[in-house]
């Protein structure tokens, strides 16, 4: 089975890139009435302690989220996020951080739907924990399956009200997870031309990264957004996350301007040494 565990990661400068896109998203959607789904192929436990062991023993968030804390004047798409993060937490202290699942539960109508994909026995134990302790109301929302999400989101596309969000956020621990990546992009597309599909990576030195990422822009006839955020320089050893990117397909217009304006203040308040870089692109149809 596989080692990774979100909760160690939890808020760290990947999940501020990847949660602040995904919230922009969501409110986007939330402008209209018509009901959405929203999937989520690689979930986690949904919201996680950073007071807990886990998240104490490698402390990434005070390298992401705990930086952009307690700064004022952030522009729209970080001040947002971060003042989600906040409604969380009490008295103003970060203790609580919400995974991807989370910020989707939170911010869905009752009539809007969340599918969930965990094949990690631990997560999925403390997800479906984590779900049931909501009102009855919220939890019949929400469907979780315990398979492979890569296979599983083909199940579900199209989406009954025919809008719906795909994020795909693979570990890529496992090489083959970029190819598994391009396939379920290209096969969701046949099937759900039309959806949000948010694509997360971690920029480490893998050729897998690159020519993923070629792929994608190459991809005919359609919209996309691409972040990215690099917050130190690679490591001279090859190994090791030095930052990430979010690839959006048919993204809301407004989401290329609104990281426009916050990718800057990522670039300048989350850099670890003076290689930090932050870039967006953009492809309209």
């Amino acid at each position: 089975m596989f080692s990774y565990r979100h909760a160690f990661h939890a808020g760290n400068h990947a999940d501020v890139l990847k949660h602040a896109v995904l919230l922009h998203i969501l409110e986007y959607y939330n402008r209209k009435e018509a009901p959405y789904w929203v999937i989520d192929t690689h979930a986690g436990a949904g919201v996680y302690d950073l007071t807990d062991a886990w998240a104490e023993k490698t402390a990434e968030f005070r390298d992401g989220i705990e930086r952009l804390w307690l700064q004022p004047e952030l522009p729209a798409l970080l001040a947002d996020y971060i003042e989600h993060v906040r409604q969380l937490n009490d008295h103003g202290a970060l203790n609580v951080y919400p995974g991807s699942p989370w910020i989707a539960l939170q911010m869905m109508r009752p009539a809007d739907r969340l599918r969930l994909f965990e094949l990690h026995s631990t997560e999925i134990t403390h997800l479906d924990e984590n779900i049931h302790m909501q009102s009855r109301d919220i939890a019949r929302q929400v469907s979780i399956f315990e398979k492979d999400g890569f296979t599983g989101l083909l199940s579900q596309l199209p989406p009954a009200p025919r809008r719906g969000i795909i994020l795909i956020d693979p570990s890529y621990e496992d090489k083959n997870d970029y190819r598994h990546t391009l396939t379920a992009i290209r096969e969701g597309l046949k099937r759900f031309a039309t959806g949000c599909f948010a694509v997360w990576y971690p920029l480490v030195r893998r050729k897998e990264v690159h020519d993923m990422i070629k792929q994608l822009e190459k991809l005919a006839d359609v919209s996309w957004v691409h972040a990215r955020l690099a917050v130190k320089r690679p490591p001279d050893n090859g190994y090791g996350l030095y930052g990430s990117g979010m690839f959006v397909i048919n993204p809301p217009y407004t989401l290329a301007a609104a990281l426009r304006e916050a990718m800057p203040v990522l670039e300048s308040r989350l850099a670890q040494d003076d290689q930090a870089q932050a870039t967006v692109m953009h492809q309209d149809k």
